[in-house]
């Protein structure tokens, strides 16, 4: 039986005039209300896009030029937060055609390592601390302090890099993965601010990763041609699992779909390459953009072939593709 190319993209985006740095789905609207896409881009401007009309809704300016490149909505479409290049991290109001920012917190880190947020009731925040391995946790409403991670000072990690915040199950601690510049990933119990494990996972700097909380297993992405997955023990000790090995050297971006079947990584290579998450199995490889894929988003909506995977470029557009929206 011969296998079926690869499909193209459903449709794309264009008009950002920028790179695409950043992507968020909010689908929790009812018909026929289309799930809304928010795109963050190098020249500091967020656009909201409507997927029935293909068009913006509205752009918002609130980065002073600088590049946005994280975007998640709070607890409806209406709350959004930013962070930018301006070392700066915004809260948005869009309620009743409103694009205002309501609030900031300012960044001590000039990195490239994105927030994580934790909707779990009280809203937690993760993210780069002052110094360049530092990881800060905030309770949002009060901007109070939970935990201050870092390494030992004689540890050689390097830059922090990326990270994802969880909770295990109600009223335990949350736990945070975050991979840094020499390869490593650590696990770090947020309110005793305690080392729990860390392995190497690459040689290069880790860019990206993500964290299936219900299988207690992660991957990750760095410079290199390897896909690197790892797995948590009942005992909070990390250990690697499987590495899959690509092409072309450069993942700029890796996320688990919400059902935890497939994973999707975006490529400097151009590509976007989707395995799936039980074996790492290799299932397709998509090919649309004309630079670097820089990051990559899955739609949350309960309507399985309504499911969308939207990937952002350096080429300034936004592809959606419909990729095993049934299994």
């Amino acid at each position: 039986m011969m296998t079926l190319p690869p499909p193209d993209p459903k449709f794309d985006l264009r008009g950002i005039g920028a790179e695409v740095n950043s992507l968020h789905f909010y689908c929790r609207v009812q018909k026929p209300c289309p799930p809304l896409l928010f795109s963050g881009s190098s020249n500091g401007l967020i656009h909201v896009w409507n997927l029935n009309t293909r068009r913006t809704e509205t752009d918002l300016n609130g980065h002073d030029g600088k590049s946005v490149y994280w975007i998640h909505t709070l607890h409806n479409r209406d709350s959004l937060m930013s962070q930018g290049r301006d070392l700066q991290i915004c809260t948005w109001n869009l309620s009743e055609g409103r694009n205002k920012v309501t609030d900031s917190i300012p960044l001590n880190s000039a990195g490239f390592c994105k927030c994580s947020l934790l909707n779990n009731g009280d809203c937690l925040l993760a993210m780069p601390g002052k110094e360049n391995s530092q990881v800060q946790v905030i309770e949002l409403a009060s901007k109070k302090p939970l935990g201050c991670m870092k390494p030992a000072a004689d540890s050689k990690w390097g830059m922090l890099m990326c990270m994802k915040l969880w909770q295990p199950k109600s009223g335990s601690s949350p736990l945070l993965v975050a991979g840094y510049e020499d390869g490593s990933v650590a696990l770090w119990n947020v309110l005793e601010q305690k080392l729990m494990s860390r392995i190497t996972c690459h040689k290069e700097p880790v860019m990206s990763l993500d964290f299936d909380c219900m299988s207690a297993k992660g991957v990750s992405g760095s410079s290199e041609n390897l896909i690197s997955t790892w797995t948590l023990d009942e005992k909070q000790n990390l250990k690697n699992s499987k590495t899959q090995e690509i092409i072309n050297p450069g993942i700029a971006d890796v996320t688990v779909r919400q059902d935890k079947k497939i994973v999707a990584t975006a490529g400097w290579d151009y590509r976007v390459r989707i395995f799936g998450w039980k074996k790492m199995k290799p299932l397709a490889v998509l090919q649309y953009h004309s630079a670097s894929v820089n990051c990559l988003c899955f739609s949350d909506h309960s309507i399985p072939e309504e499911r969308l995977l939207a990937a952002g470029s350096k080429d300034q557009r936004i592809s959606l593709w419909s990729i095993y929206a049934q299994t």
